[in-house]
């Protein structure tokens, strides 16, 4: 990747006080940019914003995306040439507690972003690169044995999945009506999505998601609580997706408007596992007698087989998975162990970010 392009970049990230904002405000600082933070507070405690001190790398502004008048204001004042749009309700059960909150948050606050981006460029010309991350899930999903390409049709069972969808559906009409790649001379706007989906990593506390669940279990040296444990997902480390992030914006800004689309960022085949595969290999490594049991209850609907096929950004970004599953899950292990034994959190978190950076 070019760290030169980065070099006093003005970089506006919405959801940098969130585990993948927090990755990239950190991956990006370190790479000379400039950024500007949006967001709410940690959504977690511990967060790896806290842990890390990340407010010390990047200009925070505490705000709600939903908050029009506010995000209009930041963009304008800001004037960004590349926003990463990160700020969303992520969670599935959580969508089934609060559908409305998760729609305003997802697709209205999408808009709100776009439609920022919509009047700062017609009051101030300049080349401004937006990538709207969504997720795997907003796919309408059939269970298929192969991955979903990104022209696949859209839809998503669960509020959480459908709302990424709309904001899908949102990006694609901003860019065919005020973005059009065709006429990028006159807006100077570059606008792209980005669908990834099962992302893990260190300073990840959510709730309601395994690999966190299984980390506090593992402090706690209790048994793990999993409820679906033959549904296989795409898991990858978060240094992955943000990646490919990376490139496209990259790409965007350096070579335009052929990149102004949508692009999928999954691990390779091989690294689709179920759930009870990834929940034995954490305790093996964490290398204490504890063991896992079946949550029988009732729970929302999940979905059991998702894939993405990442031919595109393959061929057209040069983007690879570099790190496997088991590589994945022995990074999360030690930054963990780092956590548990009060160890400096953004050193130990940079370094992982070299050492995927060195590897081949």
């Amino acid at each position: 990747m070019g760290a030169s392009i980065w070099s006093n970049k003005k970089v506006l990230i919405t959801g940098h006080t969130g585990f993948k904002g927090s990755w990239l405000t950190i991956w990006l600082s370190q790479m000379g940019a400039n950024v500007v933070g949006y967001a709410l507070n940690p959504p977690t405690t511990p967060s790896l914003f806290s842990l890390g001190q990340v407010d010390q790398l990047v200009h925070s502004i505490i705000g709600d995306i939903r908050d029009r008048e506010n995000v209009y204001q930041v963009m304008n004042d800001f004037d960004p040439d590349i926003v990463f749009h990160m700020a969303a309700q992520p969670l599935v059960r959580e969508s089934y507690v609060n559908p409305l909150e998760t729609y305003e948050i997802n697709l209205m606050g999408t808009l709100n972003v776009l439609e920022s981006v919509r009047q700062k460029s017609k009051s101030s010309y300049k080349k401004r690169v937006v990538i709207n991350v969504t997720s795997d899930k907003c796919y309408e999903n059939k269970e298929w044995v192969w991955g979903y390409r990104e022209n696949e049709s859209l839809g998503g069972y669960d509020p959480y999945s459908n709302s990424k969808a709309c904001s899908e559906l949102a990006t694609s009409s901003y860019r065919n009506s005020f973005f059009h790649p065709d006429k990028c001379e006159e807006h100077g706007v570059l606008l792209a999505s980005a669908r990834a989906g099962n992302v893990i990593g260190g300073g990840d506390w959510a709730k309601d998601r395994l690999v966190p669940d299984c980390v506090r279990a593992l402090l706690a040296e209790e048994a793990i609580t999993i409820r679906n444990p033959n549904s296989i997902r795409p898991w990858q480390h978060v240094l992955e997706p943000l990646r490919g992030y990376i490139l496209l914006a990259e790409k965007l800004y350096s070579e335009g408007s052929k990149y102004a689309d949508g692009w999928n960022f999954g691990p390779r085949d091989y690294d689709a596992k179920n759930v009870q595969w990834i929940v034995e290999k954490l305790i093996r490594m964490w290398n204490k007698n504890l063991t896992f049991q079946i949550d029988k209850n009732e729970h929302p609907h999940e979905a059991h087989y998702l894939k993405l096929d990442c031919t595109k950004a393959h061929q057209l970004l040069g983007w690879k998975p570099r790190w496997n599953i088991e590589i994945a899950l022995e990074k999360i292990i030690d930054w963990t162990y780092c956590y548990k034994e009060q160890g400096n959190i953004r050193d130990f978190t940079i370094q992982q970010i070299k050492d995927y950076e060195m590897f081949i």
